[in-house]
C-alpha cells in the first residue's frame, strides 16, 4: 500500500491531489499559490512526509497532437527540480483534457457553474490534479492503458 501525490503545475497555481491509502481513489487535496520554485518544493516536501507519500505524479503538458511544446518543456525542467529535491519517485504522467474533465466535474456537482470564480481560487488545478492522478492510477491496474 502507498499513497501517492499528484500535481498540476501551471502558472499561477499548483494543483495538489493525494490518493486513499490503499493507491486507489485520488481526490483533490489543495492549491498552491507559486512563490518561488524553492518555496514550492519545500511546501511540496512538507505535504509527502505530512501523509506519508511514497510517489509524486506531476502532469505533463502535451499539446493536442502528442508533441512537446514550450508548456511541457517547462513542466519538464520543473519535475526534474522537485525530483532532485524530494526523497521519493517523481514521475510525469499525460495531462491532456484534465482541466475539461474538471470543469465537467465542477458543473455537475456545483448547483451554481462558477467557472471563472473556481479558475480564479485555483480550486479547478486541485481537480485537474485529481483527474490526473486517478488517470494515473487507473493505469496501474491495467498496464496496457497508456505507457509510462
Amino acid at each position: 500500500m502507498m499513497r501517492y501525490l499528484g500535481l498540476d503545475v501551471g502558472d499561477r497555481h499548483i494543483g495538489i491531489a493525494i490518493s486513499d491509502p490503499t493507491g486507489t481513489i485520488a481526490r483533490p487535496l489543495e492549491t498552491l499559490d507559486h512563490t518561488s520554485t524553492q518555496g514550492d518544493f519545500a511546501a511540496i516536501a512538507s505535504l509527502v512526509d505530512e501523509h506519508d507519500v511514497g510517489l509524486v505524479v506531476v502532469g505533463r503538458p502535451f499539446s493536442l497532437d502528442g508533441t512537446v511544446g514550450p508548456q511541457a518543456r517547462r513542466v519538464d525542467g520543473y519535475t526534474e527540480g522537485l525530483a532532485a529535491h524530494l526523497e521519493v519517485p517523481v514521475v510525469q504522467w499525460d495531462e491532456r483534457f484534465s482541466t475539461e474533465a474538471a470543469h465537467e466535474i465542477l458543473l455537475k456537482t456545483r448547483k451554481e457553474p462558477g467557472r471563472r470564480r473556481a479558475r480564479a481560487s485555483g480550486e479547478i488545478d486541485a481537480i485537474a490534479a485529481a483527474v490526473i492522478l486517478q488517470s494515473y492510477l487507473d493505469s496501474l491496474a491495467d498496464p496496457g492503458s497508456q505507457l509510462r
